[in-house]
């Protein structure tokens, strides 16, 4: 064979070899990409678990990390939650500050379940989105706002939420799509269960009624790990919940102290958002209201206490008008004068430890046996991101070093 034909048989060769190894990395690279379940059990209270013996979820902070509590961000509801664990921002940079909110510039109303038919009421992009904008496949088996097209995208795979679809089939369809082949499996996945809140709301946290949701919940919990460990995957399995519960002790009617049908209004249960249609009209209300009664206080958005984060989106409105104790608060008296529920969220959490939730992990990045003092939700973004490998570029309210002890390469 002439040199310079041998020559290129060689280079050739070293071509095909080079090929073939960048070929084979990348192959590893994404098979060792790990995975995260994220399952959210929506109100079960930081003490739940003790308190109602949830051996599983117990059995799982033991064998890996164990949060004394999760803080949740203010205002401690369902939506805004939800959305800050999944963005690391608060609410009043991720626009979803309440369950149900008004917005000036829109001129309309937010409630719950409205972001699946119009993802534009959302500010920041959900890890989901992250991940299929980098190429990783994600999906939600219900998650407040999965359902939403939000910056144009939807996860690889996901369902419309149905409170009424059982829990069972939730966590086999998580299982199915675990099970797909490495090319079309998703490397995050999320979980929404809500037992636990709606037996708090009705009979209360301290009720057999209760304590029976969380018996239920956590055998569920404990099937799915069981089932995950035997796919013998590399994933990460984080149980978290968006807020505690409260029992609550009475009713503050606000109707008698202002005239609210020169403005809208929104009752939260707990507090109660105020939308003037000019300045003179908010400072009128805030002095017919400030200092009236030693049941409730009102705060203009600017001057909301700093630990609520709370205060520079118009859609927070131009008062907070919120309830003092373990008290619901409203516009009208409910019927028969008593609170609607025996259990309520979305007081300040600096001031009732009852709204702290729960934050367990285990997996293959997470250290085994390690607990942690309680911190805040929207630092559980950052350490997702960086399981998964994922590239924020956008400003974080949350950090990695509250978790930074608990993960491992």
């Amino acid at each position: 064979m002439p040199d310079r034909v041998a020559r290129r048989f060689r280079f050739a060769i070293l071509l095909f070899v080079a090929a073939l190894l960048v070929s084979t990395a990348s192959a590893q690279s994404v098979k060792q990409r790990p995975y995260v379940v994220l399952v959210s059990l929506d109100g079960f209270r930081y003490d739940y678990a003790e308190r109602y013996n949830a051996t599983n979820l117990l059995a799982i902070g033991k064998a890996g990390v164990a949060a004394e509590g999760l803080i949740p961000v203010f205002p401690t509801l369902t939506f805004p939650n939800h959305i800050s664990i999944v963005t690391g921002l608060y609410p009043e940079h991720h626009g979803i500050v309440e369950n149900g909110f008004y917005d000036p510039i829109r001129k309309e109303f937010y409630g719950m379940g409205a972001g699946a038919q119009d993802g534009s009421w959302y500010r920041a992009k959900p890890l989901w989105v992250l991940a299929e904008e980098q190429n990783v496949k994600s999906a939600t088996m219900f998650w407040p706002s999965s359902d939403a097209e939000i910056f144009t995208i939807r996860p690889s795979y996901w369902k419309a939420y149905d409170m009424s679809f059982p829990n069972e089939q939730r966590i086999a369809q998580v299982l199915n799509w675990l099970k797909l082949p490495e090319a079309q499996r998703p490397h995050l996945v999320t979980l929404y269960m809500s037992d636990v809140d709606a037996a708090g709301h009705k009979f209360g946290p301290e009720s057999a009624e209760t304590a029976a949701a969380v018996q239920r919940i956590d055998k569920l919990v404990g099937e799915l790990w069981r089932n995950l460990q035997a796919l013998n995957l590399p994933i990460n399995l984080i149980v978290v919940s968006d807020h505690g519960m409260q029992k609550v002790e009475g009713f503050v009617d606000i109707g008698p102290f202002a005239d609210f049908k020169k403005v809208k209004v929104d009752d939260a249960g707990v507090f109660t958002l105020v939308y003037a249609p000019d300045s003179e009209a908010a400072e009128q209300m805030y002095f017919a209201l400030k200092a009236k009664s030693p049941k409730f206080d009102v705060y203009r958005r600017k001057e909301t206490p700093p630990q609520w984060h709370f205060s520079e989106d118009l859609r927070i409105g131009d008062l907070i008008v919120i309830a003092k104790g373990p008290n619901m608060i409203g516009t009208e008296p409910p019927s028969g004068g008593v609170p609607p529920l025996l259990g309520e969220h979305g007081f300040d959490p600096a001031e009732f430890p009852t709204m702290k939730g729960i934050f367990y992990a285990v997996g293959s990045n997470i250290k085994p046996g390690v607990r942690v003092s309680p911190f805040e939700n929207v630092n559980i973004f950052p350490l997702i991101t960086k399981i998964l490998g994922l590239k924020n570029l956008t400003r974080l309210d949350g950090s990695e070093k509250p978790l930074a002890g608990v993960y491992r390469p």
